[in-house]
């Protein structure tokens, strides 16, 4: 059984029905700035780890504070 246009219709409708236009798009606007912040993020995530860093040595350096 798969899915017809017809059934992809009726459940476009519905959805438009029960949430109204307005709120829909808001809702895919707040999806679109999570996405644009999401990418934003792992974008200045990869260009501040330029240098490898060593996680003994971080160790190393916590346990010399206690």
């Amino acid at each position: 059984m798969s899915i017809g246009i017809w059934q992809i219709a009726i459940v476009v409708i519905l959805v438009v029905l029960l949430f109204g236009r307005g709120k829909i798009s808001s809702l895919m606007g707040d999806v679109a700035k999570g996405i644009k912040s999401f990418k934003k993020g792992m974008a200045s995530d990869v260009t501040d780890d330029t240098e490898p860093k060593n996680i003994s040595e971080n160790n190393q350096d916590s346990k010399d504070k206690e």
